[in-house]
């Protein structure tokens, strides 16, 4: 075995004694959710390695096991038979070498990074940072022939410099394969600009530098993570998590046609990808069956986040499948977390004005589909209220305003979180209806609109008796086709 092996070993071996010892006191912990990916303890951040490998989905993630804070970056495991019941594995990799790891320092680790399936083998392929270190930031791989155990390749960092195009901000590498070579895009910036540099390779250990793949058009932020580039019909769509100076905003997508001989994505079509404020850092992989499955960080930087005072922070949203209709990238959640239904209720075409309680005690963790019958309302506004106190006071709304053709989540009495309001445009359906999709957990709101042609994620901390479901109405009438609903079942045994 050789030092690097052994180091990186060591280095796993605390790390997992550590969430053995924390586990179980966080299992049922205030703030959990139900049916989100969580970490088994600790802090957690972007989803990292998302690939689909020897019949199973695998989940790679920004791990912090020693606290609920952010500290030198790990990557946590777990994988899935079918993108919903996620079983957890042992730490994947841990800092060890002089490339991710660092003493006296303010931060370092193993940072975000892909996988991909090479022949038999599962290589992940991750940024190593050391603040302070010059260059800051290098891409290194590690192999797994089991899926589990990962071994750190001996000649890291594979890039061990930042182009010419690029800074010491030098990060996020996702790769794929396209025709017969792998090709990856590392997320960095340069005079004002967000990039994504490309690279090219036989071996997923020589890369040759190609260029600037993208770069933000002068609005697009300063800084571009997180970027994922991948084929989708006839099309390519570039996925981004930009910086504004130091802040993190809403992630984009871009469709657009890209050109392998020069290395060149060409904008088209830019859109947001999430309208909510708790959504960053998604990341996709393809499955067995073709589908483009997405997952983010359900949380995001520099927010309040209510669940450290108990030991962990950090979720993942739900497995969305993308798909692309025309100029329009629709977010469709996957058709498996229709087996955690149960309890199934309906009402049929119903009109009200001013408020309609539908349930004192709506389950917490549910599904509800509304479609409105928007032809024949006549109010200005139609709204939702979720997570509702007996007195009101509490809540979480919805509102859709038909006059702005807006959707807007606010969060001013939401609870103990960050407070906000969140807000997406819709567009009528041609047969003249607005359907609302809403995934409710304990702590967490996903809002799907039209089949996914608009989506808003937030994260909601309510008081746990918080449970009213009204709907109300501004200046008019608001019809109802269907209301439907279930509760949904745990996946945490």
């Amino acid at each position: 075995m050789n030092s690097i092996h052994t180091k990186h070993i060591e280095a796993l071996t605390k790390a997992n004694q550590e969430i053995a010892a924390k586990q179980e006191q966080i299992k049922n912990s205030r703030y959990r959710l139900n049916y989100h990916f969580m970490a088994p303890t600790g802090w957690i951040n972007d989803p990292n390695g998302l690939v689909f490998y020897n019949g199973e989905y695998h989940l790679f993630y920004q791990f912090y096991p020693y606290a609920s804070s952010w500290g030198p970056m790990h990557w946590g495991h777990a994988k899935s038979t079918d993108l919903v019941n996620w079983k957890h594995m042992p730490v994947a990799l841990a800092p060890s070498e002089s490339y991710d790891a660092g003493e006296g320092v303010p931060g370092y680790g193993c940072f975000s990074g892909s996988a991909v399936v090479n022949n038999d083998e599962l290589v992940l392929i991750y940024t190593g940072h050391v603040d302070g270190k010059t260059p800051m930031q290098v891409q290194n791989i590690a192999t797994s022939t089991d899926g589990v155990n990962f071994e750190k390749f001996e000649n890291n960092p594979v890039i061990d410099n930042f182009p010419e195009h690029a800074t010491h901000d030098f990060r996020d590498p996702k790769v794929w394969q396209y025709e017969d070579k792998w090709y990856m895009v590392v997320g960095t910036k340069k005079d004002g600009k967000g990039k994504a540099v490309l690279y090219v390779s036989e071996d997923l250990k020589n890369w040759e530098y190609k260029g600037v793949a993208a770069e933000s058009n002068g609005t697009q932020g300063d800084m571009w993570e997180c970027p994922d580039l991948f084929p989708i019909n006839d099309r390519h769509v570039l996925l981004v998590s930009p910086m504004y100076g130091t802040q993190n905003e809403k992630p984009f997508y871009v469709i657009g046609d890209m050109d392998y001989d020069k290395g060149v994505f060409t904008q088209d079509v830019y859109k947001t990808l999430d309208y909510g404020s708790d959504f960053y850092a998604p990341q996709t992989l393809i499955d067995d069956k073709g589908r483009r499955i997405m997952i983010g960080w359900m949380e995001k930087w520099l927010t309040k986040m209510p669940s450290q005072e108990y030991g962990w922070a950090g979720a993942m949203t739900i497995a969305r499948e993308l798909v692309l209709e025309g100029d329009i990238m629709k977010q469709k959640p996957v058709d498996e977390l229709e087996e955690l239904r149960t309890g199934y209720k309906q009402l049929d075409a119903f009109e009200f004005t001013e408020i309609k309680t539908i349930n004192d005690q709506q389950e917490s963790v549910s599904e509800v589909i509304i479609d409105v019958n928007v032809n024949d309302t006549n109010a200005s506004k139609f709204g939702i209220q979720l997570r509702c106190s007996k007195d009101g006071e509490e809540r979480t709304e919805i509102m859709v305003d038909f006059e702005n053709k807006e959707i807007v989540m606010d969060r001013e009495r939401s609870g103990v979180g960050e407070k906000g309001t969140s807000k997406a445009p819709f567009v009528v359906k041609e047969n003249g209806t607005l359907n609302l999709r809403i995934f409710m957990d304990t702590t967490s709101l996903e809002l799907f609109v039209n089949g996914g042609e608009q989506v808003i994620t937030n994260r909601i901390f309510p008081d746990e008796t918080s449970k009213r479901f009204n709907l109300v109405s501004q200046g008019g009438k608001v019809s109802i086709n269907t209301l439907e609903s279930w509760k949904l079942n745990s996946i945490w045994k």
